[in-house]
């Protein structure tokens, strides 16, 4: 009897530790982490398969986040971020057939690394004003379209957005927001290149009970740790994140 989901163990040892990971970085504690869950399954299925079965998992996430963190993001930045990060996600629909998940995925970590390399050799003074709004243009729409094609659009945005020096719980709530907009413009894209199928949604519903327990335990995290620890942990995700991707493109 074929079962309707994917019941290789291999494959549940690498799916429940991605969603941890995207758990505990949707709700802002080691932001960053959530874009190595796509790259940590595609170990035992392929990239467009794993970027399919989190969908489910991504929007019970996204409403998680959102429902915790509903009083405490800013909605100034969110009215200059979401119209570019949809327009990645269109980019992304129309390139998605034409490159290869890892090569995008690759010059996201690239970026990533060169972005914590400048503030270690550069660091910026208390004085130092936020990069120019045609950078955060660039940066998020480069967002939604690597968000597209392999749930990695963390990383950029995050590298606008962290020289505004928002507190955790306003940078975590205004990622929380941004990310649902931009995984809710993907369902219908999604479908429309064929990747969701009764076996991809079969297999995510397997994964939903493990994604309230990496948000849970990041949204406690989050509100219990001062600034600069937090930005700490921010960086290492980053870096972990960047080197992780740009492995992957390389090897």
């Amino acid at each position: 009897m074929n079962l309707p989901f994917i019941t290789d163990p291999l494959f549940y040892a690498a799916a429940v530790p991605a969603v941890l990971l995207m758990g505990l970085s949707k709700a802002g504690f080691g932001a960053g982490f959530g874009s190595l869950a796509v790259p940590v399954m595609a170990l035992a299925v392929t990239v467009p398969e794993a970027a399919a079965i989190l969908m489910p998992v991504l929007l019970l996430m996204d409403l998680m986040g959102v429902t915790v963190f509903r009083r405490d993001f800013d909605w100034k930045l969110l009215r200059f971020l979401l119209p570019w990060g949809l327009l990645g996600t269109v980019i992304g629909t129309l390139l998605f057939r034409l490159l290869e998940a890892r090569w995008v995925a690759g010059i996201v970590g690239g970026f990533t690394l060169l972005f914590l390399a400048q503030r270690l050799l550069f660091p910026p003074r208390a004085d130092s004003p936020p990069w120019p709004r045609w950078v955060g243009a660039l940066m998020t729409t480069t967002a939604g379209f690597t968000s597209f094609v392999a749930h990695a659009g963390g990383p950029p945005v995050t590298a606008y957005v962290i020289p505004m020096r928002l507190s955790p719980v306003r940078f975590t709530a205004t990622m929380a927001v941004f990310f649902f907009v931009v995984n809710a413009s993907k369902w219908l894209p999604y479908a429309w290149l064929g990747l969701i199928d009764a076996r991809n949604m079969a297999t995510s519903l397997v994964l939903l009970p493990i994604a309230p327990v990496g948000v849970l335990i990041g949204a406690w995290l989050t509100r219990r740790i001062g600034q600069t620890l937090f930005y700490r942990i921010l960086y290492a995700g980053m870096a972990l994140t960047g080197a992780k991707l740009l492995w992957d493109a390389l090897r």
